[in-house]
């Protein structure tokens, strides 16, 4: 099913009910994170940015949500609007988690976790930090990471991907240390494609051999360089803890960027 892009916010920010999800594959991201591959029997379809919310219950009935950004490119709904949502055709999802430490959903996920596991899901969620092909094509992007934030960055870069789309996109990503680095691999095969992505990581705390840049915060006047200039109206999308978002943000409003095409997505209370 096809719908005219200006509706697509508004489909897709309506959540569907709990259902069974089953993890039907899973990998080490980095060393303390893991990527999930849900089989999702009745998805709605998604756009890039959005999340799911799982929750898990345990034999005493407590339970325990949270919220994770959908990683893998957009998809389109196979249910026509109005109808119900059991017609909707099975599909796989990609998550990625990142080990908190005393995490009690975190730790599940990525050290307990196995295929074969049920879990319950409910989403997708959200209809602001999101980009599409279809609505924004044209408008250059800049993408900001923050550690795991480059999550839902990850499902637009790869939905611009998957269209043949060659909207100039740019991404910045702050990281600890080198290890840390989510979807290297991806990330390299999508710069080598030479279609308009641009990457530039920061390290936090070490850097690898031969780095230019030692280490530290992601300073304003590199996001001047790496970033577009305010004047040509970029469309911003800022996601990581809540320091960096809001350091960022303030970085991106300071540059003459309008705070109207600043998105921004954040989680825990801790700076990078």
């Amino acid at each position: 099913m096809t719908e005219a892009p200006a509706r697509l916010g508004a489909r897709y920010a309506r959540p569907s009910g709990w259902q069974v999800a089953t993890l039907v594959d899973a990998w080490a991201e980095s060393p303390s994170a893991r990527t999930l591959v849900l089989e999702v029997a009745h998805w709605p379809g998604h756009m890039a940015g959005q999340h799911v919310d799982l929750r898990l219950t345990a034999p005493d009935g407590y339970r325990a949500e949270r919220s994770y950004s959908v990683g893998s490119a957009a998809t389109r709904s196979t249910v026509p609007e109005g109808s119900a949502l059991d017609g909707a055709a099975p599909a796989r999802v990609e998550l990625t988690v990142q080990r908190v430490a005393g995490g009690e959903v975190s730790t599940y996920l990525t050290d307990v976790f196995a295929v074969g596991d049920a879990i319950e899901l409910r989403g997708p969620v959200g209809g602001w930090f999101v980009w599409s092909p279809e609505r924004d094509a044209g408008t250059p992007v800049l993408l900001a990471a923050g550690g795991s934030g480059l999550v839902p960055l990850m499902a637009m870069l790869r939905t611009r991907r998957e269209a043949g789309d060659r909207t100039p996109f740019r991404l910045v990503y702050s990281v600890r240390r080198p290890e840390d680095r989510l979807y290297v691999d991806d990330l390299d095969r999508l710069v080598a494609a030479h279609d308009g992505l641009d990457v530039q990581v920061v390290y936090t705390r070490s850097t690898p051999l031969g780095s230019v840049r030692g280490p530290g915060r992601l300073e304003r006047r590199e996001l001047a360089a790496w970033g577009w200039p305010a004047e040509i109206e970029p469309a911003c999308f800022v996601c990581g803890p809540t320091g960096f978002v809001e350091a960022l943000a303030r970085q991106l409003v300071s540059l003459g960027h309008d705070p109207a095409r600043i998105r921004t997505e954040r989680f825990g209370p801790a700076a990078d």
